[in-house]
């Protein structure tokens, strides 16, 4: 499967250290070349322009197929390019996206999106890394969802910890 990252998703994991799940949940991570000046942006975060600075192995930077789509037109450069990538590659695709407009447009074209959120339950479901503690990290960023949703996250990991032991 092809994986490609759109900027939220990294900069998020990045700032919760949890970066280090995504080459053992994916191997490789695409990103296209306007979400690498993202992350590269000034105003990125200490520890996301030293991530970027150094990029690991796993990641890899591609050119994304220029777009004249008007439906990707209230979208910002990361994720018009991302999607416009997924869409230029052979399924199976995934695109890892946190804007709500930009997975419903994944959704409308037939692309798989996940986003932070469910990259942190897959890397929980895989042991490599502990739910709540990502989460409670998540909470000290800016990263913005709904507490039930948290809620019900941290419901369906406490069973599925609770089934394991048995």
């Amino acid at each position: 499967m092809i994986v490609i990252a759109d900027t939220s998703p990294l900069n998020y994991l990045v700032l919760i250290q949890a970066a280090h799940v995504l080459p053992q949940l994916y191997r490789q991570v695409l990103i296209p070349e306007a979400v690498l000046a993202e992350l590269q942006d000034s105003d990125a975060p200490a520890a996301v322009a030293a991530w970027v600075s150094s990029l690991p192995r796993w990641v890899e930077v591609q050119p994304a197929p220029d777009t004249s789509d008007a439906a990707l037109d209230e979208l910002d450069a990361g994720e018009r390019a991302a999607i416009a990538l997924a869409q230029a590659l052979p399924p199976p695709v995934l695109l890892l996206m946190d804007d709500v407009r930009g997975r419903n447009e994944a959704s409308r074209r037939q692309i798989p999106v996940t986003g932070t959120l469910g990259v942190l339950q897959a890397a929980a479901i895989r042991d490599l890394l502990d739910l709540p503690t990502a989460l409670a990290r998540l909470g000290q960023t800016n990263f913005r969802t709904s507490a039930a949703l948290i809620e019900e996250l941290l419901a369906a990991d406490a069973e599925r910890k609770r089934r394991h032991q048995t």
